[in-house]
């Protein structure tokens, strides 16, 4: 009696160390279960994403607000970006996304500077007005070909 009392224990203990680790894995992956219903997207249509990543940071005043979810072109050839952003914060229609690098040779990232319209995007809006990233390989070139 004693000995399945201890085996009991020690399997529920076995059990919930599990659970602990299969949640603490999915939060280090930047995956949650349970934030589903507390972001929306967004669309950004650019000319150039050249070097832009799935996974990339969105920053609104240098604060992290959400990630970039998928990357596709379009029939105009165009990329769209996705952003998925969380649900407490709100762009407005006249706002601008811009492609950036953080430092002179770091990753891209999208960087929001928000417009002064009272009217706020919803789910699966579009942000107009973009700013594609900077080729610096294709400003060398046509430094060096003098086509500056």
């Amino acid at each position: 009696m004693k000995k399945t009392n201890i085996e009991f224990v020690v399997g529920v203990f076995l059990i919930l160390g599990f659970l602990a680790f299969a949640y603490i894995s999915l939060q280090f992956g930047e995956f949650s279960i349970f934030t589903r219903g507390q972001n929306y997207t967004l669309l950004a249509d650019f000319d150039n994403v050249s070097g832009l990543k799935k996974g990339a940071e969105v920053t609104i005043a240098g604060v992290s607000v959400g990630t970039v979810s998928n990357i596709r072109l379009t029939k105009e050839q165009r990329a769209e970006v996705s952003l998925y952003l969380a649900n407490d914060v709100e762009i407005t229609e006249d706002a601008i996304a811009s492609i950036k690098t953080q430092g002179i040779i770091g990753d891209k990232y999208i960087r929001i500077s928000q417009g002064g319209s009272a009217t706020y995007l919803k789910e699966g809006g579009m942000i107009m007005d973009t700013e594609s990233a900077v080729d610096l390989e294709e400003l060398i070139s046509k430094y060096i070909f003098g086509k500056v």
